[in-house]
């Protein structure tokens, strides 16, 4: 484990509302090595934003960590202090939001967005400022002219590509990114995705990527995270989850969009709604919604139980059988 750049164990986050406590992420653990690209997927409020937020230490006032570590290159980033976290952030671990017009500040240009990150980790010179910020745009696809452009004169596009010049201003061992294609047309999302995939293998950061869609992460991640009701429901090597997904809610979300091979099939969506967090149904958080749900299933919290090749929760990987339990 002393190789891992990020190692995640047993992270709890809650927010504060006014029905009381929502255990938004439940005791999640992750691994990811250096050059690693990890995606987690799963429905709106499973908790997939909140555990990037959390690693990044970004929470809002509302929310608290509860439990587990997130160690970064050997540091446990919930336990360092404000200051520590700034000379972190950009320069080691940098963070890709859901929506580029709203992270990006309106009324400044894109380079002066840039000159900022750079000054505040101590780059002063600027003809080094200069060259750096072309550089990264440059990275991305962007011609250097639009420094001078702000966010609003950018398309949706080009905007979320400035996030991740950005990002990439220190060459960061470690980029976060939350649903940055949400906002996307499906070509210009697979374009991102290259871009992204391609920045990745040239320069050998490591990506944790966040999205609703598994389709967007079959070619370009290399491990998948399925999480639902703020828990892991199954994890493993992308291609081992694709093929061969165990959990019955990763097997709906891929039969919930189609593949252009293979004969036409009727897509099949997944009944219900996912769980009230404030008040999450007993045993698995998907019996509600499963068509393979057992009695047993709804009498106590189920454990991540190890498969070949990947974890799932769920009684039907059970060591020794449901009969045992």
């Amino acid at each position: 484990m002393a190789d891992l750049l990020l190692d995640v164990r047993g992270l709890s986050v809650e927010y504060a509302t006014a029905r009381g406590r929502v255990l938004a992420v439940d005791d999640v653990s992750l691994a990811l090595e250096p050059g690693e690209f990890l995606g987690i997927v799963g429905e709106s409020g499973c908790g997939k934003s909140t555990l990037l937020f959390a690693i990044a230490r970004l929470l809002g006032p509302t929310a608290a960590i509860t439990a587990g570590q997130v160690y970064f290159k050997g540091q446990d980033l919930a336990q360092l202090a404000d200051r520590q976290l700034a000379g972190l952030r950009w320069r080691d671990l940098s963070v890709v939001m859901q929506s580029a017009m709203n992270a990006l500040n309106p009324v400044t240009t894109i380079g002066a967005q840039f000159r900022d990150a750079l000054r505040a980790h101590g780059v002063r010179d600027g003809k080094e400022i200069a060259s750096r910020s072309r550089e990264v745009l440059g990275r991305v696809g962007i011609d250097p002219v639009h420094l001078r452009s702000y966010a609003h004169q950018l398309s949706g596009g080009m905007r979320q590509r400035a996030m991740i010049a950005m990002a990439l201003l220190f060459n960061p061992d470690l980029v976060i990114m939350d649903e940055p294609t949400s906002a996307l047309d499906v070509v210009a999302q697979r374009s991102l995705m290259a871009q992204i995939k391609g920045l990745q293998q040239e320069y050998g950061f490591a990506v944790v990527f966040v999205t609703h869609d598994m389709s967007l992460v079959s070619h370009y991640s290399d491990r998948l995270m399925v999480m639902y009701g703020g828990q892991i429901a199954e994890e493993g090597p992308t291609r081992t989850v694709f093929d061969t997904p165990r959990h019955p809610y990763s097997i709906g979300l891929l039969e919930a969009f189609p593949s252009i091979r293979g004969p036409r099939v009727r897509l099949t969506g997944i009944p219900g709604s996912p769980p009230d967090l404030a008040d999450p149904p007993p045993g698995c958080r998907f019996a509600p919604r499963c068509p393979s749900v057992m009695a047993v299933c709804t009498q106590r919290p189920i454990e991540l139980y190890d498969v070949p090749g990947a974890q799932v929760r769920c009684l039907l990987h059970a060591p020794g059988g449901v009969a045992d339990d």
